[in-house]
C-alpha cells in the first residue's frame, strides 16, 4: 500500500515546517561543490511541495535563508540567491496552475534589490492560490523576528495605539511576520541534527518534531508520508492528561 494512502485525512497537520539541513554535507559525501548540493535541494523541494498537495496539507513553511546565512562566503551567499531566484523564476508558472500560494517571512530589507524584487513578483503572480500556501523564510531568524515585534510593540505603546494592559499572547503574536499563517503543527529536520537553529521559536512552542538523518537533497515524496504518518501516532496534549484529552474526544 502506498505511504499515501496510509494517512488519515481527518488528522492531517495543518501547517507542516521544514528545517532543509544537509545540502552542503550530500555533496561532501559525493566528491562534489557545496553549491552541487544546493542545486538537488532546489530539486527536493519541488518533490516536496508536490507531495504537500497530495496530501492536501495547507501550509508548508521552508526555512531557506537564515540571517545567521549571511555569514558563509560571500561566493557561496551569492550562489544560493542566484540559484533560489532562478528555482522561483522558473517554478511561479506551475505554482500558479496548482494553486500554491507563495509568502515569505523574514528581514526583506536584507536581500539584494533583484532577489527582493523576484520575490515578490511571484508573490503577486501566486497570490490568489487557494490550495497550498507555501511560506519560505528568506533571511529569517527567531530573535529578530521577536526582538522587531518587541519594538512595534514598544512604538506602539509610545504612541497611545496599544496599552501595556493590552498585551497579551495573542497581542504579541500579531506582531510577528507570521500573524495571518497558523502555527506549526509538525516541524521536520532533515540532515541528522537535532535542534530548531533560531525558527520559529515562538510559533514552534506545542509542535510536534520530527528529526531525519536524510540530507535534503534525497528527502521525497515517501519521506514527507512519513513524517506525517509518525506525526499521526502521537497524542498532543497540550500540557493536560491523556484521560482530559480521550473526554474530549
Amino acid at each position: 500500500m502506498p505511504l499515501l494512502d496510509k494517512i488519515e485525512r481527518n488528522r492531517l497537520p495543518a501547517h507542516i515546517a521544514i528545517i532543509m539541513d544537509g545540502n552542503g554535507r550530500w555533496a561532501k559525501k559525493r566528491g562534489m561543490e557545496r553549491s552541487e548540493g544546493h542545486k538537488e535541494g532546489v530539486n527536493a523541494i519541488k518533490k516536496v511541495v508536490e507531495a504537500a498537495l497530495k496530501a492536501s496539507v495547507q501550509y508548508l513553511t521552508l526555512y531557506a535563508f537564515s540571517t545567521e546565512n549571511w555569514g558563509r562566503p560571500t561566493e557561496e551567499v551569492q550562489q544560493l540567491m542566484d540559484l533560489m531566484i532562478y528555482a522561483i523564476s522558473r517554478e511561479t508558472p506551475d505554482l500558479k496552475k496548482n494553486g500554491v500560494k507563495i509568502c515569505c517571512i523574514g528581514d526583506m530589507d536584507r536581500l539584494p534589490k533583484y532577489a527582493a524584487t523576484a520575490m515578490e513578483e511571484c508573490i503577486q503572480e501566486t497570490a490568489q492560490g487557494t490550495g497550498l500556501t507555501l511560506v519560505l523564510a528568506l533571511s529569517y531568524s527567531s530573535k529578530w523576528e521577536l526582538v522587531a515585534a518587541a519594538r512595534k510593540i514598544t512604538a506602539d505603546v509610545v504612541k497611545g495605539v496599544l496599552q501595556e494592559g493590552d498585551i497579551n499572547e495573542e497581542t504579541f503574536a500579531s506582531y510577528l511576520t507570521t500573524c495571518d499563517i497558523p502555527d506549526p503543527d509538525l516541524l521536520i529536520r532533515t540532515g541528522g541534527e537535532q535542534r530548531i537553529s533560531n525558527f520559529l521559536l515562538w510559533q514552534l512552542a506545542y509542535a510536534e518534531f520530527y528529526f531525519t538523518d536524510t540530507f535534503w537533497p534525497d528527502f521525497g515524496e515517501n519521506d514527507l508520508y512519513a513524517a506525517i504518518i509518525d506525526y499521526q501516532g502521537r497524542e498532543r496534549r497540550y500540557g493536560k492528561t491523556s484521560d482530559q484529552i480521550e473526554r474530549v474526544q
